[in-house]
């Protein structure tokens, strides 16, 4: 009974990680407003109102898109950082992470940014719980640094923090905008270089 129970369960979601998967192609590949979720559901090998019995809409599945990416950012991030103590490394890592996840799916860094960014309604829903999450973990970071005397005092943590996600953020926009590929992981480097020397000589 209880083996049954696992394996209808493990079914579940082996069902809704393919919807969401099939999501991130479709909507990368046709853009979110021109897809439709049978587009979603043909991509995944299911029937449209297989789709229904896991998400509410095409919304549903983008939101879930993202939640799902930024949680399991954020979970590999807090193993990562537990591990370093020098608030410098700890931004590295952060960048490391940032940039070789998405350049690791061009897909997930499209749906990331663009097609969340395509109302005001996916930004409010964007800059929410999970965003808010990752950001403090960068503020945290910086602030940790200040109080070491490693890093410079006069700063704003929060605005440092969104300073750095910017950075990043557009190093992904460039990267998939680009018409000649290269790898995104090794910016994360000039990124961090810049950010925590500045460009005094």
């Amino acid at each position: 009974m209880a083996k049954a129970a696992k394996q209808a369960k493990n079914g579940i979601s082996d069902k809704r990680e393919a919807i969401l998967r099939a999501g991130v192609k479709v909507f990368a590949a046709k853009g979110f407003f021109n897809s439709k979720v049978a587009d979603v559901a043909s991509e995944a090998g299911v029937a449209d109102g297989t789709v229904y019995l896991y998400f509410k809409g095409k919304d549903d599945i983008l939101h879930s898109i993202f939640d799902r990416a930024m949680a399991e950012f954020i979970a590999e991030g807090r193993r990562e950082l537990e591990h370093i103590d020098d608030p410098a490394k700890q931004i590295a890592k952060i960048a490391e992470l940032h940039l070789s996840r998405l350049g690791a799916d061009r897909s997930l860094a499209v749906v990331f940014q663009i097609e969340l960014r395509g109302s005001t309604k996916f930004m409010e829903a964007f800059s929410a719980a999970a965003f808010a999450e990752y950001l403090e973990i960068i503020r945290k970071t910086i602030e940790r640094g200040q109080k070491d005397g490693a890093f410079r005092s006069d700063v704003k943590p929060i605005i440092a923090a969104k300073m750095f996600y910017g950075a990043l953020d557009e190093m992904v926009t460039n990267w998939i905008l680009s018409k000649k590929p290269y790898p995104l992981e090794p910016l994360a480097g000039e990124v961090v270089k810049v950010f925590l020397g500045g460009l005094n000589a």
